[in-house]
């Protein structure tokens, strides 16, 4: 994992992605999906930044919104201090180089009437780099370095096994030499064995090319070794932040407490104290009034229905959002 640079590569600020929700015979929009309503954060130059929470807490739509697959409602999105969010897709171009995703189904998003090597052709041949023989070498080039034989390029991606089609999503992710990568859940399809194989060959590659990473995942287990800070999110909003060591050494907020203590742990004879939460994830269209997290909250009082909390440095680097620890040190 690379070491601290005084200036982000990318800063997110104040980010909302809310989806309109129509309906009716004139599909007029009668309400909106807040996926992702008001979140900043910055990653660093060779930096890791673990991106955590439940299904349809709004983490897949924040990568989305970065690598502007999706145009966010309102915030910026600074790429080396170039705002990003209101780029026509001809503006983004040059950009899409420097910022690259992997998916979490492999086989979802590569080609199935492609072969490997036109599959990783094709980066270049967007943006008109090099020529046929130079794009067939880097073809080769980028199969050794993710571990698959040269004779991948002839074969079709059904051809391969889950992990090995994540492979060939991140040399398709890398082909272009970015600085930021998102990575979207690369590891949840796969078997475990097979999982540590990805994350070491993604932490190689960052230190070889000395990669950016913004690590999705619903796990804190699978990004407690890989990143060196952790957002947790919750209902569309950033919940809690902090170095990666001291998020698990010392959790401040309830639902960040609640996902750790569901990390199994390896000793049978180590008895640990599971926080299991109260109800479901409440609809990102008609989230609850003040503390979104106070439906579920094991600690909740009154006043959490009342107001809206902000994310607040409780301690050094560590900051939550929770109205109850407001005043804490």
């Amino acid at each position: 994992m690379g070491g601290p640079m005084s200036e982000a590569l990318l800063a997110v600020n104040d980010l909302k992605m809310h989806f309109p929700v129509k309906s009716g015979l004139f599909s007029r929009t009668k309400a909106f999906n807040l996926a992702v309503d008001g979140v900043s954060f910055s990653i660093k130059p060779g930096e890791t930044v673990g991106l955590v929470g439940e299904s349809g807490c709004g983490k897949s739509t924040l990568g989305r919104c970065i690598t502007r697959l999706y145009a966010p409602t309102k915030g910026n999105i600074l790429f080396k201090g170039v705002d990003l969010a209101p780029m026509t897709h001809k503006q983004l171009l040059p950009f899409r180089q420097n910022i690259q995703m992997i998916f979490q189904d492999p086989m979802e998003s590569l080609n199935a009437r492609h072969t490997v090597g036109e599959i990783l052709e094709e980066p270049f041949l967007v943006h008109g780099i090099g020529n046929r023989q130079s794009r067939h070498q880097s073809v080769t080039r980028l199969l050794d370095i993710v571990g698959l034989p040269s004779r991948s390029a002839s074969r079709y991606p059904f051809e391969f096994s889950g992990g090995q089609r994540q492979r060939i999503g991140i040399a398709r992710a890398i082909a272009l030499n970015p600085e930021l990568i998102i990575c979207d859940e690369p590891v949840s399809a796969l078997d475990v064995s097979i999982q540590s194989q990805i994350l070491n060959l993604l932490m190689d590659l960052q230190k070889e090319f000395n990669l950016a990473y913004l690590f999705i995942a619903h796990d804190l287990a699978v990004v407690k070794h890989i990143s060196d800070r952790v957002l947790i999110m919750y209902l569309g909003q950033i919940v809690e932040s902090a170095p990666s060591e001291m998020l698990y050494r010392n959790p401040l907020h309830p639902y960040t407490q609640s996902l750790i203590s569901a990390i199994p742990v390896p000793d049978p004879h180590r008895k640990t104290r599971r926080i299991v939460l109260r109800g479901d994830v409440p609809s990102p269209i008609a989230p609850p009034s003040g503390c979104r997290f106070h439906t579920r909250c094991p600690i909740a009082e009154a006043r959490c229905s009342l107001t809206s909390p902000d994310l607040l440095g409780k301690q050094p680097q560590h900051e939550a959002r929770c109205l109850l620890l407001e005043g804490s040190t």
